[in-house]
């Protein structure tokens, strides 16, 4: 359900933080093609920061209990990355594709750690080295010894961004942002795109509900219909910030408790309207009857129509932790 529109959340700071702070060497960002780009995978309002493993950290930040680790030696395997992360505290390594694979070496020369407790995360931080904004670790294989790797954790404070807090959250004027880079955060793609088409007064990062991390999908509000109309009619946007150059999707944000926009349900039995219209001449939500009256009219018939798919479904990774 649509959060209560009067709830508005204030980022901890005002200020647009350095754009390189998170964007990484772009060979140790996750391949695009392992995006969730669902329509409308999450409300606006983020979920609960709360997890049964969490707690807070000293400072009051929280972070994700995964966290992507780049650059790792060639014949390091699942045993020797275990290793040497498994002082900070129980963990699992995972990567892309890994059940299927059955390899025991991560591909791309990056991984993920799971985290049992949230405060694993906060010790790893501690124990690294800063370089350029950026964490580094030393860690060693067979053949390499003391071979930084970069740590890039997730702050849970990173998902959700206010740029106008005196304009309220419309689910009407909101686009669903496919292929977002995991490192950028709400505040930069609130930035970004306020610059592109103005009136953004929200921006947040869709995070699985277990662990919390970014999925590679985004929202953002806009204040005013013409931002709206122009975000969706450009149908893609080039991200550009640091070392992340990437041309994005863009659609509506598809709600599944919106009525029929034509009938108010009275065709349909009071259900929800199944289909939303993102042509610039509808956006509206239709019932299956008003779908076909209305775009059986001359210039609507070959309008297509957007339906909110399935809820997430997080991935379950059968493990114990190490």
């Amino acid at each position: 359900m649509y959060p209560n529109k009067s709830v508005r959340r204030t980022s901890k700071s005002p200020y647009f933080p350095g754009l390189d702070d998170q964007a990484g060497p772009v060979l140790l960002e996750e391949p695009s093609h392992l995006v969730d780009s669902t329509l409308g995978t999450q409300p606006l309002s983020s979920p609960s920061r709360s997890s049964p493993h969490s707690q807070g950290s000293e400072g009051g930040e929280r972070f994700s209990r995964k966290v992507f680790v780049g650059g790792l030696p060639p014949d390091i395997d699942e045993d020797e990355i275990t290793v040497s992360f498994r002082r900070f505290g129980p963990l699992v390594v995972d990567w892309p594709h890994k059940a299927e694979s059955k390899s025991y070496f991560p591909p791309k020369g990056y991984a993920f750690l799971l985290f049992q407790d949230e405060n694993s995360v906060q010790s790893l931080i501690d124990a690294c080295i800063t370089d350029e904004d950026k964490l580094y670790l030393c860690v060693s294989s067979p053949t390499i010894k003391d071979k930084p790797v970069q740590i890039r954790p997730w702050r849970l404070s990173d998902a959700d961004f206010v740029l106008d807090a005196s304009m309220p959250l419309d689910p009407r004027k909101t686009v669903f942002v496919g292929g977002v880079p995991r490192p950028l955060k709400a505040v930069e793609l609130a930035m970004i795109m306020d610059r592109l088409y103005g009136g953004v007064c929200y921006a947040g990062i869709d995070t699985d509900p277990e662990l919390k991390y970014p999925k590679g999908a985004g929202r953002v509000a806009f204040s005013n219909q013409q931002s709206y109309i122009a975000a969706i009619s450009a149908r893609f946007v080039q991200l550009q910030h640091g070392d992340i150059d990437k041309r994005v999707e863009v659609k509506p944000y598809v709600l599944d408790d919106q009525m029929c926009d034509e009938c108010q349900g009275q065709r349909c039995g009071g259900k929800f309207a199944p289909f939303f219209c993102a042509n610039v001449t509808c956006l509206q939500y239709y019932c299956e009857h008003c779908w076909a009256t209305i775009h059986s009219r001359p210039g609507r018939e070959f309008h297509k129509p957007l339906v909110k798919e399935g809820a997430d479904r997080p991935r379950a990774v059968p493990f114990r932790w190490c």
